[in-house]
């Protein structure tokens, strides 16, 4: 199966980034990707977090969700949307969602943020909780591909790949594929972006698919980038240092099969 990581360097303006991002998930289209997987906040890095307040909306309507379903349906792609602020109970919050289209344009998953960012070093400074709200569901949807092989999905975020339970659990559900858009810091991401994610393929055995935020945005804030596709031993299949673009990979359920065979650590669990 084919997958794009597609990477942006989004701006405060909403209808820049998605005209942005369905020229970069036409040109997966037209690489005959099946899969496509947007950054986080692939529809706004604004010049505070707070903007992402008035671009919100409820979960199955507005102008975001409508522009991913019609790309799908349009290109004949299975897209996840990075991510988009969806309504919180909360007030003065939004959820930081991932939601999963088919071909047909259908929303078959949504996956809210559970872990949230903080982060201070005298110089940067990040607090999410101060606008978003965590969720507290793992969440999988199942991708029947041409390959013949129906590969299972996990769904995450950024800051959620420093939590190894929450792959564990995708691990111990049989999840072949963990996905991360992420808009990681440049500061962190030069420490730890790459180490992190292929630990995350290697202890769980499962390819992974990390969709970045790459550059330096309108707010002065700066992106690591570095979009990654990774197979289950940990090898870097393909990926891009900075700037918007497209990273593909084909992905092998025969390598995914051959690796658990001959390394069957996921069966030789004995913590929970």
């Amino acid at each position: 199966m084919k997958v794009a990581a597609i990477q942006m360097v989004s701006t405060g303006d909403l209808h820049d980034n998605l005209q942005v991002a369905r020229s970069l998930l036409a040109q997966a289209a037209d690489a005959r990707a099946e899969l496509a997987v947007l950054p986080e906040y692939f529809c706004l890095i604004g010049m505070k977090d707070s903007d992402k307040l008035g671009i919100q909306e409820p979960y199955g309507s507005g102008p975001i969700q409508a522009f991913v379903a019609n790309a799908a349906r349009d290109l004949g792609l299975w897209i996840v949307a990075g991510t988009l602020p969806l309504t919180a109970s909360q007030p003065d919050h939004v959820f930081n969602s991932s939601l999963a289209y088919n071909p047909q344009g259908e929303c078959v998953a949504r996956y809210d943020k559970i872990h949230l960012f903080r982060f201070s070093n005298g110089t940067e400074s990040y607090d999410e909780s101060r606008v978003l709200e965590r969720g507290s569901t793992p969440t999988v949807f199942t991708l029947p591909s041409k390959d013949g092989h129906s590969w299972s999905v996990g769904m995450s975020v950024c800051y959620d790949m420093r939590f190894a339970e929450l792959y564990r659990e995708y691990a111990k559900r049989g999840v072949d594929l963990l996905l991360a858009p992420s808009a990681f810091t440049h500061t962190t991401g030069e420490a730890h972006w790459e180490v992190l994610l292929r630990a995350r393929a290697i202890e769980n055995l499962s390819f992974v698919a990390a969709a970045a935020q790459g550059g330096v945005h309108p707010s002065g804030r700066r992106t690591w980038g570095q979009s990654l596709l990774i197979d289950p031993w940990g090898k870097v299949l393909a990926q891009q240092a900075q700037g918007p673009g497209v990273v593909l990979a084909d992905l092998d359920y025969r390598q995914l099969q051959h690796c658990r065979a001959q390394l069957p650590a996921l069966q030789h669990r004995v913590l929970a």
